[in-house]
């Protein structure tokens, strides 16, 4: 393994995101560096890496130094790489997928830790991608809403998804599974997470997933989650990523929720996501 690197750490607003640099991670990497990377994921949120050369074999490798290896049970696979995703939008494609905030599968029972998102081919400009920290949010809920919050759980579930099968495909390159069973992937997650290595609060609620506060329906649940929505996603809690072909991003899922602006029709994306396995949120 190479030697332990001074990380060259360049935040990029005052609410999340630094750009890393100094290290090659498509090399083997000491325990240090691997160590230096993941504390500054846990400092920003979401951590980003220029002009790297992966291939899939070189991206799983450094995305196994963090842990384990989820495969997404909804969208297909790069042909022979089962764990890794695709997110590809063609110059004729209308729509992408992730345009709405979100925290990635949060319907399932244990949703990851984080994804790292390959950037393979990109247009001039365009493309870029929003995130907003979930720290923040609940930092600055009005207190009459933390009350509301705190001790609340919610129903997160993938219906959004998988009951709009056709609709969603047409016009995506990248498509859900056809093969999908039937059975819906449901959790219950608490509304307010505390982060399971810093131990700070965050809000844990995201558009397209958390269904229903545990003990309402849906339309009694809407009112307040469609308040929490509006707030994490004030400005001030975010920052913009501008892809480059050879750029990584590493979110913390647990903390962070995230935003794919489709802004580029007539030109092709190319992306290659792997998505590292997390624990039950707490």
């Amino acid at each position: 393994m190479s030697n332990e690197v001074n990380l060259d750490i360049k935040p990029l607003t005052g609410s999340c995101g630094a750009e890393v640099f100094g290290v090659d991670i498509a090399q083997p990497l000491s325990d240090g560096t691997v160590a230096a990377i993941r504390r500054a994921l846990l400092d920003h949120g979401v951590i980003f890496f220029r002009d790297q050369q992966l291939e899939p074999e070189t991206h799983r490798a450094f995305t196994k130094r963090f842990g384990e290896v989820v495969i997404n049970p909804v969208y297909g696979h790069v042909e022979g790489y089962p764990d890794i995703m695709p997110v590809v939008k063609e110059a004729t494609d209308k729509y992408v997928i992730g345009d709405t905030w979100h925290s990635d599968m949060s319907y399932m029972e244990v949703p990851p830790l984080g994804s790292l998102l390959y950037a393979r081919e990109v247009p001039d400009f365009g493309g870029d991608t929003l995130f907003a920290n979930m720290y923040m949010a609940y930092d600055y809920l009005p207190a009459p809403l933390k009350e509301m919050v705190e001790g609340r759980k919610a129903w997160h579930s993938d219906r959004f998804l998988t009951s709009r099968v056709a609709e969603r495909n047409a016009g995506r390159s990248t498509r859900l599974r056809t093969d999908l069973e039937a059975k819906e992937n449901l959790a219950l997650h608490p509304m307010v997470r505390t982060h399971d290595e810093t131990g700070r609060k965050c809000l844990f609620v995201n558009y397209p997933f958390t269904w229903a506060i545990e003990g309402l329906s849906r339309e009694e649940s809407l009112p307040l989650l469609n308040q929490l929505y509006a707030h994490c996603s004030r400005p001030e809690f975010t920052c913009r990523f501008r892809w480059r072909k050879g750029s990584l991003a590493f979110w913390d899922n647990r903390c962070t929720m995230h935003y794919a602006i489709n802004d580029y029709p007539g030109k092709r994306r190319e992306m290659h996501r792997m998505t590292v396995a997390g624990t039950r949120p707490q």
